[in-house]
């Protein structure tokens, strides 16, 4: 028996990314490690996020997590896609669907007859050929199918759901399976004279943990990444120029809406995130344009139910470490950087660096080889996430605020204008690489969303006799639409997940 895995592993912080990764590292090397989580009740966790992507269904699915039970227990309500509204200009919304637009999984390249049919005068929007839009409208909810000759094979979805009760549903979950949780405060992170790795963790009280992995999720202070190593931090401020927030909690609506709502302020944003027991509320500014007293006021003036309790407001800086695993220390979540949750990201970015990690998990000693991939992956998918978040500033129409003047005509990342460029065109996506989040149907959803559109079309859809094409299109735009119909409401389809 070979003795090459790590002999323990220690997590700095808990909350979501500290719990998530102690689920998902117990249930990947049982107890033949040791893995002890240090966290203190005194600080306050951010709890990123309430809303989600579709992976994080795999995540869960990984860890072997009953749907019904992961319902209860968080308060979840199910996500088809995120309402945009006044991005483009105020009074206009579209939405970001989750699965593919059309009635068949092989109709991934059906914006292009959108596009023709859009130059010769059809009038449908995108969303129309969107099951999951045309649900979310009619605030229906249903499940994907794996049959591919099921319409619900166009079917995607994700959660919504209480941070902090997920983070407390894998904190147990964890600790079944081994994982020890100390609740203490870390003051000092000691390292070793000889190559600057972590020696140990020295905790109020006078305990010293030592490990061979250290985890750094101590959220944007990045007490071992970059507190003790030094790490650096590549700042994307000119791109994303957002950098406070504003959150509260509110009463829970009578009708749960399947769909995070994005809608754009005069210096920023404002989402509301639906769970069954109350709503998610924030608002997302740069405050080079507004006061932290003006952005109070206009974000608890947007609020559509009662406020319950007082706001929290964040300060941070949009951005990604210059590198996440360094020496051995890995950083996840906040600690590896920040863009803001405009598209849901910062758990999944959470579940990508855990697994990612699950890919090149070190032995002892890692290797170097190991570490720089892993770098680039992680580095990789956090700039991909970037393009499409600076994409829904940049693509926008409106001028009637200093803040949307600047990020309508800022300079945009090289790898965004390389896209754009290729999309005015002839409507054309590059592929899905390794580490991308988005895929075809999302950059088409917002860049159609947000009247991107291209000069032509693809050359071939011309072989199709354009009757024909007229026909089908206004076929599937029906079966969509009364097939959302016959749906459940959210309310109706969560009961029934539930009992």
């Amino acid at each position: 028996m070979t003795d090459n895995l790590p002999r323990s592993i220690a997590i700095a912080g808990g909350g979501t990314a500290g719990w998530m990764a102690a689920a998902a590292l117990s249930r990947a090397l049982g107890r033949h490690c040791q893995i002890r989580l240090i966290e203190s009740a005194d600080i306050r966790t951010v709890g990123v996020g309430e809303a989600t992507v579709p992976p994080i269904r795999d995540f869960n699915a990984l860890l072997g997590i009953d749907e019904a039970d992961f319902l209860r227990q968080t308060q979840a309500t199910y996500k088809l896609s995120v309402q945009f509204r006044d991005w483009l200009r105020l009074g206009h919304t579209y939405y970001h669907p989750f699965g593919v637009h059309g009635t068949s999984r092989d109709n991934v390249h059906l914006h292009q007859y959108w596009l023709k049919m859009h130059q010769l005068g059809d009038t449908a929007s995108l969303d129309e050929y969107s099951l999951c839009s045309m649900a979310s409208m009619l605030n229906r909810c249903a499940q994907h199918s794996p049959d591919p000759h099921s319409i619900f094979s166009t079917w995607s979805s994700a959660y919504q759901f209480d941070a902090s009760l997920y983070a407390q549903y894998l904190r147990k979950y964890a600790e079944r399976l081994g994982v020890e949780r100390l609740e203490r405060k870390i003051v000092d992170v000691e390292l070793r004279g000889e190559d600057g790795y972590i020696a140990a963790l020295r905790l109020d009280g006078g305990e010293r943990i030592e490990a061979d992995l250290f985890l750094d999720c101590t959220g944007f202070r990045g007490l071992l990444i970059e507190q003790a190593l030094k790490t650096g931090y590549e700042d994307w401020t000119k791109w994303l120029p957002c950098d406070r927030a504003y959150t509260i909690h509110s009463a829970s609506a009578s009708e749960l809406t399947p769909y995070t709502r994005a809608t754009a302020l005069s210096a920023g944003w404002q989402w509301r995130i639906p769970l069954q027991h109350r709503i998610g509320n924030g608002y997302v500014y740069c405050s080079k344009y507004i006061s932290d007293e003006d952005a109070l006021q206009s974000f608890l003036g947007n609020l559509d139910t009662p406020a319950l309790g007082t706001p929290w407001q964040l300060k941070f800086t949009t951005g990604r470490r210059k590198i996440f695993w360094n020496k051995n220390c890995v950083a996840i979540g906040l600690a590896s950087g920040f863009i803001e949750p405009l598209e849901s990201t910062s758990i999944h970015m959470i579940q990508s660096s855990i697994l990612t990690l699950l890919d090149y998990f070190p032995s002892r000693n890692a290797d170097p080889a190991d570490v720089a991939q892993y770098n680039r992956s992680i580095a990789h998918e956090f700039e991909s996430i970037r393009d499409f978040i600076v994409l829904h500033y940049n693509a926008t129409e409106r001028n009637d605020s200093p803040f949307w003047d600047y990020v309508r005509t800022m300079d945009i990342p090289e790898t965004l204008r390389w896209r754009l460029d290729l999309f005015r065109s002839h409507g054309r996506i590059p592929p899905k690489m390794p580490y991308d989040l988005w895929a075809l149907t999302d950059w088409i959803a917002v860049l159609i969303g947000q009247n991107v559109i291209p000069r032509s079309y693809e050359p071939l859809v011309d072989v199709q006799d354009i009757e024909d094409v007229r026909k089908r299109m206004s076929k599937m735009r029906t079966t969509i639409r009364e097939t959302a119909q016959a749906l459940p409401t959210q309310e109706e389809f969560i009961a029934r997940m539930t009992s």
